[in-house]
């Protein structure tokens, strides 16, 4: 099995030692992206409305990059500073996976970096 390292700027370079993606085989492992503007590196909006998309389209952003597209994920894992903030995330996850829904965690944690709202990770798989 080949692993490549994937990154790009249309999104947040990474903030620690770690990649954007890795590809390894047939899969794509996608590192979890802040609600950040790539060309600022500050956030993109400060209700959790707006930063779920930035989150997103950060995400995407990184798997077209990677010759992927969103309906190839099959698992995402979504971090929320305040899971009172579930709904507001899920009517804009939504518009992003609209058919064959891949599996999905949704949890509350004590915090996250750079104080964001929320952080969404995810793994893709292309035949």
């Amino acid at each position: 099995m080949s692993k490549r390292i994937i990154a790009t700027s249309l999104a947040p370079e990474a903030i620690g030692p770690y990649s954007q993606a890795i590809k390894a085989g047939n899969f794509l492992y996608i590192s979890g992206q802040l609600p950040l503007d790539p060309s600022t590196m500050t956030f993109g909006g400060t209700t959790i409305t707006e930063q779920t998309k930035w989150s997103l389209e950060n995400l995407k952003a990184i798997i077209q990059s990677a010759g992927y597209s969103l309906v190839n994920v099959v698992k995402v894992n979504i971090f929320l500073k305040d899971i009172n903030d579930f709904a507001a995330m899920n009517e804009v996850y939504k518009t992003y996976f609209t058919a064959d829904f891949p599996a999905r965690s949704a949890v509350a944690v004590a915090g996250l970096p750079k104080d964001a709202l929320v952080e969404i990770e995810a793994v893709a798989y292309l035949e």
